[in-house]
């Protein structure tokens, strides 16, 4: 499900039925009331009937709420899933705020969630301390003295990165980032797995790729480096900045791309210690895995070995002072957030307005809820929950996922195309899927980290390598299905396939995704496709190469698994023909895991509302149809305005699909037909052989 960047949220519901009515008391007259109809929950002045739902069913669904829609200054988008963000964000400040008043003992939760929330609020504060700060850390860069040093500084400076299934290939400021979890070969066991990083363009392609469109933006980001090295007090800033994009360049070219990142085959590269010297030559290896503390650990899944070797290559060959330069200037963007005001609206003005398009930066009391929900989310996260998501609605929750589970275990029954052999495989993962719903039931310490009030990088920095330091202690532990990678106030949710395990926050629990008045066939499409999508990431591309284990390993027939991957490859073809614009089309083959679940979560979510009814026709809501009113749901859940920068830079790194084409996906199903009318001619017409069908 998740969109490229992680939020929040969260919220109470109720059972899945419906609303039932109270009976007056016996022998009571009742009082008459009058009628009233029931509404199905639908945004109804949202859709313009004006248009043909054969021909624009997004538009359709949504025409006159996109005519209307404004995005607001601060952002790049605009629809529920902003709306659901903001609702969380404001009640995580609420959190903050309170215990910034509270104070708190020295060491406590209440402690450090306020005083981490008050130091980055401290505007003043930080504005009069400058770059003091960061002077420490700038000056370790500047006295690295050889090529040995700068190894151990590229090693200690690696920090703990997320799942690599879902987040891989992103601009960071640390060259190699860290993940710990499940080895893909040998499920008893923890592993550490190394990730590309250290560019700080989005994607390499954005270094490579010699359209007017790149060409523009590296020449701004050469112009933003400058601007952050005479922020730092550098000499020759434009000069180093020359310099430094020369050498990202180098590492891009190293880089895997979006969609190999995503491809676990070639993301399972067992290394052992010895293999860094031979494979990689060029970097002092034990240096760097010393600092790192990586320095017992003997085995290592390398997920992108190609830019692993190139970086070790390029610091063999590139000159001592241009890493030194690399490293500062990396360390300096890092830190604007906490830093004072000019470097804050220098990386606001290059990551917001010119990659993504968004004229005004998000207000401090957002930035700093943020950051704070970065370093310490689950104590946010354990206040969050006992206000507001009651244990009710968790099990309310946790029933919706039986149904659908069992939805999806009727499917695999009745698939004509799978062998016996493959069909008890499918049953047996199915079967041992862990679903962690709205919250963990442990949760993450932060005792020993230390925050201190008016230290705002000082507590990033500290947060940071608590972190990393968590994530390294799992390499003596033998793997954790009920560990969640997702904070409960996130609005989002995550499949990990190497666990066979789902993490679904409470954050999504908010109208519209899931409203408690609405009817059962618009929650069944909207919370309930959202289940059935990350039930369906199990099963999807990637996922479907893992067993009930959570092992890499091949559990289909050649013939069954000859017809899943044509199945995906009219699904790869429908995806690629969307244009959004002339230039940059919608990439199939990297959206594919994403347009799998969205599909096999749609029709079994589809197959739970069936199920639901019990045999009966769902009732008339709002002049339509039950049908009708679950694609409506559909294609509402997935409305969004946003502006052309942030389309782009989605299209060319995001693993799903943009919003308005997942809507679409309504298409595939036989139902939507018969709902709507669509028949030959129309654009959205397809043939019933060239529907996909995958699960």
């Amino acid at each position: 499900m998740t969109r490229s960047v992680t939020a929040l949220l969260l919220a109470a519901f109720a059972a899945l039925a419906g609303c039932t009515t109270s009976r007056p008391a016996a022998g009571t007259p009742a009082a008459p009331v009058a009628a009233k109809a029931p509404s199905s929950g639908l945004d109804l002045a949202g859709i313009d009937r004006a248009a043909l739902p054969g021909g624009d069913f997004y538009g359709y669904a949504n025409g006159t709420w996109l005519k209307s829609a404004v995005i607001p200054p601060e952002r790049s988008f605009t629809g529920p899933f902003l709306a659901v963000v903001d609702t969380v964000t404001a009640r995580t400040r609420a959190i903050d705020e309170e215990a910034a008043r509270a104070g708190g003992a020295p060491g406590s939760e209440t402690q450090q969630v306020g005083d981490y929330y008050a130091s980055i609020m401290d505007e003043d504060g930080i504005e009069a301390r400058g770059l003091a700060p960061l002077q420490p850390t700038l000056a370790r860069l500047a006295a690295l003295a050889d090529k040995r040093a700068l190894a151990a500084e590229l090693g200690g400076s690696i920090r703990a990165d997320v799942d690599a299934f879902n987040a891989t290939n992103f601009y960071t400021d640390h060259v190699l980032g860290l993940w710990v979890e499940q080895d893909l070969d040998a499920p008893t066991r923890n592993t550490a797995y190394l990730l590309q990083g250290g560019l700080g363009l989005p994607d390499c392609s954005y270094y490579l790729e010699e359209t007017p469109r790149f060409v523009e933006l590296r020449a701004a980001y050469r112009t933003h480096l400058g601007t952050m090295f005479k922020l730092g007090g550098f000499a020759d800033a434009e000069a180093r900045a020359g310099r430094v994009l020369a050498l990202e360049t180098r590492l891009a070219r190293a880089h895997a791309s979006r969609t190999d990142s995503a491809d676990v085959a070639k993301g399972n590269n067992p290394w052992s210690r010895a293999d860094f010297g031979r494979k990689a030559p060029g970097m002092d290896w034990d240096a760097f895995l010393g600092a790192a503390g990586l320095e017992r650990q003997p085995a290592f899944i390398v997920w992108h070995p190609s830019a692993v070797t190139g970086l070790a290559a390029l610091v063999k060959s590139e000159p001592l002072e241009t890493w030194k330069e690399y490293l500062a200037v990396r360390a300096v963007v890092h830190a604007a957030p906490v830093l004072p005001r000019t470097f804050v609206a220098e990386r606001f003005r290059f990551y917001g307005t010119t990659l993504k398009g968004t004229p005004q930066l998000l207000e401090r009391w957002k930035r700093a809820a943020n950051f704070t929900d970065e370093a310490l989310g689950d104590a946010v996260g354990k206040r969050y929950v006992a206000r507001h998501f009651p244990p009710e609605a968790r099990r309310e929750l946790q029933e919706m996922v039986a149904q659908l589970v069992a939805a999806f275990g009727r499917r695999v029954d009745r698939l004509d195309w799978m062998a016996p052999a493959t069909r008890l495989q499918a049953k047996a993962k199915l079967a041992t899927l862990k679903v962690g719903v709205a919250y963990p039931d442990r949760w993450s310490s932060y005792a020993g980290l230390v925050v201190v009030r008016g230290d705002a990088l000082g507590n990033l920095q500290r947060s940071e390598l608590h972190e990393y330091r968590r994530a390294l202690a799992k390499l003596a532990l033998p793997p954790d299905r009920d560990e969640w990678v997702m904070l409960p106030q996130t609005v989002n949710a995550v499949n990990l396939p190497v666990r066979n395990a789902l993490n679904f926050p409470a954050g999504f629990l908010e109208p519209p995704f899931y409203d408690r008045a609405a009817s059962p066939a618009v929650k069944f499409a909207s919370i309930g496709a959202v289940i059935g999508h990350e039930i369906s990431h199990s099963f999807d591309d990637q996922g479907a190469l893992f067993d009930a284990s959570g092992r890499l390993s091949n559990w289909w027939t050649p013939e069954d698994l000859a017809h899943f991957e044509a199945a995906g490859a009219k699904l790869v073809a429908q995806f690629d023909a969307y244009r959004p614009f002339p230039d940059l089309a919608v990439n199939g083959k990297l959206t594919l895991s994403e347009n799998i679940a969205d599909l096999a979560g749609l029709a079994v979510a589809w197959d739970g509302w069936r199920a639901s009814l019990g045999g009966k026709p769902a009732p008339v809501m709002d002049g339509f149809t039950g049908e009708q009113q679950f694609f409506l749901s559909f294609a509402q859940t997935w409305r969004i305005k946003e502006r052309d920068q942030a389309l782009r830079e989605s299209i060319q790194t995001n693993g799903h699909a943009p919003d308005q084409y997942r809507a679409l996906t309504v298409r595939n199903l036989d139902d939507w037909y018969a709902a709507f009318g669509a028949a030959p001619g129309q654009a959205l017409y397809l043939a019933p052989g060239e529907r996909v069908r995958v699960w």
